[in-house]
């Protein structure tokens, strides 16, 4: 099995490489071109994102969370008047089903 690095053989690893001018003042280096300038040079598109519809769905519906309040003060107004005057009444039945789904959603 072959595996080509930069075009770079299985002939070129570690080879010597010869030179008839060993003077340094005549030898060129080359330039390695930047990222820009080689996608430039393979004409390559600019990325595209096509999002699906249950994406474009949840996105729509997390605008419309967005124009609700977090806490619905009047609500919470209402229930520290029914606490302050007694007619507040928890139903223990529906909390204790409550607690048992959550943990069976947990833990399953």
């Amino acid at each position: 099995m072959t595996v080509d690095f930069n075009g770079i053989g299985p002939g070129q690893v570690n080879s010597k490489t010869t030179s008839t001018n060993t003077n340094k003042a005549n030898t060129q280096t080359p330039t390695t071109p930047t990222p820009n300038e080689q996608a430039r040079s393979q004409g390559t598109r600019p990325d595209n994102v096509s999002l699906s519809s249950q994406a474009r769905d949840l996105k729509k519906l997390e605008e419309q969370m967005s124009s609700y309040p977090e806490v619905d003060d009047e609500r919470i107004e209402q229930i520290k008047a029914a606490l302050a005057d007694g007619s507040y009444k928890v139903d223990a039945e529906k909390v204790a089903q409550k607690m048992l789904d959550m943990d069976k959603s947990i833990f399953g």
